[in-house]
């Protein structure tokens, strides 16, 4: 069973819609112990860094999602923020994040980018997958995702699993062990992010 994390900052019908279509079981929970006890997270989010975390600590979900992620290894995927919010930091506010994934984030850097190329980066994108063996398995060379976004991340090369290109190469999809994270909505990607949900779907557990 996978958990959906509601800290009221996703789009998680759509999620669970997508999940349910390749055969993932899922509930949407707030509830702290759903979450510390959860199979495979994954943790959604649009809107702002500090916003996120703010409504993480709050609601009472910090030490659950920690526990989960870091003491029992259960798989989680964060999704755009949810991204953003497995790093340590974020030009976006002055709140810690997560600080699972060892990175940052960071807003896309205009004087890196050709005039008129417009933030945030919004529509549809190819990727350049580095590691195919756990989200990207079995998607062609044609894989393109939909992105919205003003910030990226940055991290060492050791946990990308794959970049895009606006203005300039970004990280967009993110491993540490069982800690996953896409920049880009699967959930809004048609058939290429069905499959990354049916990977992580049929992810392993430890």
């Amino acid at each position: 069973m996978i958990v959906i994390v509601d800290y009221k900052m996703g789009n998680i019908a759509s999620i669970r819609n997508m999940l349910r279509k390749v055969g993932g079981e899922s509930i949407i929970t707030s509830d702290p112990d759903q979450i510390a006890s959860a199979q495979k997270l994954i943790l959604p989010g649009v809107g702002a860094f500090d916003a996120g975390m703010t409504h993480i600590s709050q609601m009472g979900l910090l030490e659950p999602l920690n526990h989960a992620a870091t003491v029992r290894k259960a798989p989680v995927l964060g999704i755009c923020l949810g991204m953003q919010l497995l790093t340590a930091s974020s030009e976006e506010g002055s709140l810690g994040g997560l600080g699972w994934i060892d990175g940052r984030t960071i807003r896309f850097q205009p004087s890196r980018m050709a005039a008129g190329l417009k933030i945030p980066h919004m529509g549809w994108n190819s990727v350049q997958v580095k590691d195919s063996s756990s989200l990207f398995r079995n998607l062609d060379d044609e894989a393109a995702f939909y992105f919205v976004h003003s910030y990226h991340v940055v991290c060492g090369d050791e946990f990308v699993l794959a970049t895009a290109h606006h203005g300039y190469d970004f990280v967009c999809a993110v491993r540490k062990g069982n800690v996953f994270g896409t920049q880009f909505h699967p959930e809004k990607s048609h058939r290429y992010g069905m499959q990354v949900l049916r990977n992580f779907a049929e992810l392993d557990v430890c």
